[in-house]
């Protein structure tokens, strides 16, 4: 089984395979077998997706890097799926998109705003102590962007697991602004950086 996470001598970086460990995902495949898997839209796109690194490699930001893409890409119309918690921060990346020169729709998570209990969600399942608490509605948020005819539709601080179903139900192509993580201002790296010493007994398994 691959397990690319701790390979050291990186084969795959520099063309060789050679020396490549045995689980090495690049000792079952050829450079044909992989150029096949993109369709011709799919190159356009990769296209521009490797112009926008080079041009801007450490010195655009990703809000810079994804106005970038989409120009290339030929994408005026975007879509931002937004956490409600996060609408600041929405209104704000909207009014740059749109100061770009973008047509620009954003949806927050709570659109429909139907409680959780349609959905089958228990007392476990409910944030506050209240009555009424709005579902998320990713499925809701897609079909509400791709109505509008969005090209492209930009995540912005949906929850773990409601983003795998905005991905899902997407018609449009996606990309990430940021991805949601309430403790640390929504820089899920952090934790990372410190796993191998403040974060140790944090993410020490339980069982």
């Amino acid at each position: 089984m691959p397990n690319c996470a701790h390979c050291t001598i990186r084969s795959c970086n520099n063309g060789t395979t050679e020396k490549a460990p045995a689980n090495c995902p690049g000792r079952f495949t050829t450079k044909e077998k992989e150029l096949a898997r993109y369709s011709e839209e799919d190159k356009r796109t990769f296209v521009a997706a490797a112009e926008v690194e080079a041009e801007g490699y450490c010195q655009k930001v990703r809000v810079q890097e994804i106005m970038d893409y989409a120009r290339k890409c030929g994408y005026k119309h975007l879509g931002v799926a937004h956490c409600i918690g996060l609408r600041n921060e929405a209104r704000v990346f909207a009014d740059i998109l749109k100061d770009n020169g973008f047509e620009v729709e954003t949806v927050c998570c709570k659109v429909g705003g139907v409680d959780k209990s349609e959905m089958g969600v228990g007392p476990n399942g409910y944030v506050g102590d209240c009555e009424f608490e709005a579902m998320c509605n990713p499925a809701g948020q897609a079909a509400v962007l791709d109505e509008a005819g969005c090209e492209l539709n930009i995540l912005l601080g949906l929850c773990v697991g409601h983003d795998t179903l905005f991905i899902k139900n997407s018609k449009a192509p996606i990309t990430v602004l940021a991805a949601k993580d309430r403790v640390t201002g929504h820089n899920p790296l952090a934790p990372i950086y410190n796993a191998e010493s403040y974060y140790r007994k944090k993410f020490k398994s339980q069982e």
